[in-house]
């Protein structure tokens, strides 16, 4: 006969253990939902696959901090559960129900979710963190910011019996009160004027916050969820029962908080519900393509049409330099010094003098990349699908379209022409040739490529300076979000409404001076003035914007999220993307930016440089 199964002590504490152990594993496997950005990435990494998202699921902002909080709860209890005289030691207060909630609530809550546990002024003045031996600032804590910040979710964990406390303390003000009505001179008494409780305060507070904050970027403010995990308005037991509870709820609906009552169901722990937002249609560009300076090198560079290395030996040596090179290179350096003595061993400077025969990692890794993913192939790859879609051949203007800004083509000019080698500086010309046959020629001209591979010829010029406000194209959120972060940083920038080419738009061949370097922006250092207003040139029309500088893409990006609480966009913007946004492809995603590993100038660099 077996025997009677023994009652394990403090059985709730049993079961909150058991569903913060699962909340820990739902946190770990949860990954955000968050719109991906509308971004081709082409780049591809020497494991032989095509490079990582740009745009990474970043985790939620609060979401280590509520991880960190469950650890210490979830070790308390643990650590009481497993005392001997637990049995007789009253249960232990805990805030388990509250965490779990809250965890709830995020699995649930409309997509995306950009903060846990986050805290508004009611006065719309800015909260800073709290500093080591400060006082935290007072404010208005929302659990959850869901719904790219149109939602703010509030659990409260109060039961019945709290809130009888509550009026039981309210009815003895007014009790108070009547027996002191009677004595004139009196001070006035805590007696309330009208209904009131601590959830109806919550409920102002929030309402309050919400008004003074709303959604970065527009003037919508957030709409208020209060969900009541633990407060029943009907309860089993009628010595909890109290028609306040009632008139409590329905007063936070009449100020129009969204009320939720009652617990989510547990099973969401280890079952969390799955979300559409997730599953995404490919992008693909639009028939106009927005060219910035970095593909520009790129299209013209070595690394793009010489034949390629045999091998990664072969590439290494291709990058090796001549004899004739390092002793030029060595004398130079001898001459940047002022004519000094060549450096004593162990120096910093015989290091550099010692770097100038090796072969260059960053061309060769380029070179590398371009045996695995050639840019022209990837080029006519993605345009002739958009070809197919749309039934039309890509025949030069009946087709696909590149353009580029006139400061890109200048810097391109200058820069091609102090450093690109003559079959680079040929193609450079052909991109800008009002010739286009004799720049058909010139450009596919020593290429591995036959003529007209990608039909780029010409590449057309827009307008100087900025576009206009009230030409932008709004076919996506995305592109409108772009457009508006390209202008406020360009807003604390001068940008000439005109620029000075080279004279007939031929190379600069000066080699006594440098090549001026770029302006990095004010507003993040990883930016350049004339990045930032190629991309604004192509948001604003609508266009793809192809580009190598994966750097400057991380920064926009960047400086998106930041003007926009956490994200790029909303859960509503979802459904707007794609179309047929600058005559792009009908029934897919319109890319905003297409990526590609950089192709620098790199013919002068070759160890048979100069050979006949």
């Amino acid at each position: 006969m077996s025997s009677p199964r023994t009652e394990l002590p403090h059985p709730e504490l049993h079961r909150l253990r058991t569903q913060l152990r699962e909340m820990l594993e739902s946190m770990s496997k949860f990954v955000p939902a968050m719109p991906k950005p509308p971004i081709i990435d082409s780049s591809f990494n020497l494991s032989g696959h095509a490079g990582e998202d740009v745009q990474r699921r970043d985790a939620i902002r609060g979401m280590r901090s509520l991880k960190d909080t469950v650890k210490r709860d979830l070790d308390v209890l643990e650590k009481f559960l497993a005392k001997p005289e637990c049995a007789r030691l009253p249960a232990l207060s805990t805030n388990a129900p509250y965490l779990i909630s809250v965890w709830k609530e995020v699995l649930c809550a409309p997509e995306p979710v950009t903060a846990i546990s986050n805290t508004y002024s009611e006065n719309g003045r800015a909260l800073h963190p709290r500093k080591r031996g400060l006082p935290r600032e007072a404010g208005v804590k929302v659990d959850v910011v869901a719904d790219g910040g149109r939602r703010w979710i509030r659990v409260n964990t109060t039961k019945n019996s709290r809130m009888l406390a509550e009026f039981r303390e309210i009815d003895s003000y007014l009790t108070d009160s009547e027996d002191e009505s009677c004595d004139e001179g009196q001070p006035p008494g805590l007696a309330q004027t009208e209904f009131d409780n601590s959830i109806l305060r919550m409920g102002r507070a929030l309402l309050s916050a919400a008004k003074e904050n709303p959604i970065p970027g527009s003037n919508e403010i957030p709409a208020v969820t209060l969900r009541l995990t633990r407060l029943d308005p009907n309860p089993e037991d009628r010595r909890e029962h109290d028609p306040r509870i009632s008139q409590t709820i329905g007063a936070l609906r009449a100020m129009g908080i969204d009320v939720r009552l009652g617990e989510r169901d547990d099973g969401l722990l280890s079952n969390p519900p799955d979300d559409p937002a997730r599953h995404t249609r490919p992008f693909h560009p639009t028939r106009q393509i927005n060219l910035d300076l970095s593909t520009l090198i790129a299209l013209v560079s070595d690394l793009t049409h010489a034949p390629l290395p045999a091998s990664p030996a072969d590439a290494e040596a291709r990058f090796t330099p001549s004899t004739e090179y390092v002793e030029w290179k060595k004398k130079r350096l001898t001459t940047m010094r002022g004519g000094a003595a060549p450096p004593a061993e162990g120096d910093t400077a015989q290091f550099d003098v010692d770097y100038v025969g090796r072969p260059s990692r960053a061309l060769v890794t380029q070179v590398l990349q371009e045996m695995g993913k050639g840019l022209l192939v990837d080029i006519s790859e993605r345009l002739g699908a958009i070809a197919t879609r749309i039934c039309e051949p890509l025949l030069g203007s009946s087709g696909v379209e590149f353009w580029t800004t006139p400061e890109a083509k200048q810097r391109c000019l200058e820069i091609v022409g102090k450093i690109g080698g003559p079959l680079e500086r040929r193609r450079t010309l052909a991109l800008f040739s009002d010739d286009p046959s004799s720049a058909e020629d010139a450009y596919w001209a020593g290429s591995r490529f036959p003529g007209g591979f990608v039909h780029l010829l010409p590449v057309r010029l827009l307008p100087c300076g900025l576009p206009d406000t009230d030409a932008v194209q709004p076919i996506s959120p995305f592109f409108s979000a772009l457009a508006r972060t390209c202008r406020s940083i360009l807003s604390l920038e001068t940008i000439p409404n005109s620029v000075l080419p080279p004279a007939d738009g031929h190379l600069v061949l000066d080699e006594s001076d440098e090549i001026p370097r770029a302006v990095v922006t004010r507003a993040n250092p990883r930016l350049t003035a004339h990045t930032v207003q190629s991309l604004l040139w192509g948001a604003a029309r609508g266009w793809t914007t192809l580009t190598a500088n994966k750097t400057s893409i991380k920064a926009i990006l960047k400086e998106m999220k930041s003007a926009r609480n956490g994200i790029l966009w909303d859960r509503s913007d979802v459904a707007g993307e794609g179309g047929d946004g600058g005559r792009g492809s009908v029934g897919h995603e319109t890319a905003a930016i297409w990526m590609v590993d950089p192709r620098s100038l790199a013919e002068g660099m070759r160890a048979d440089f100069g050979t006949p």
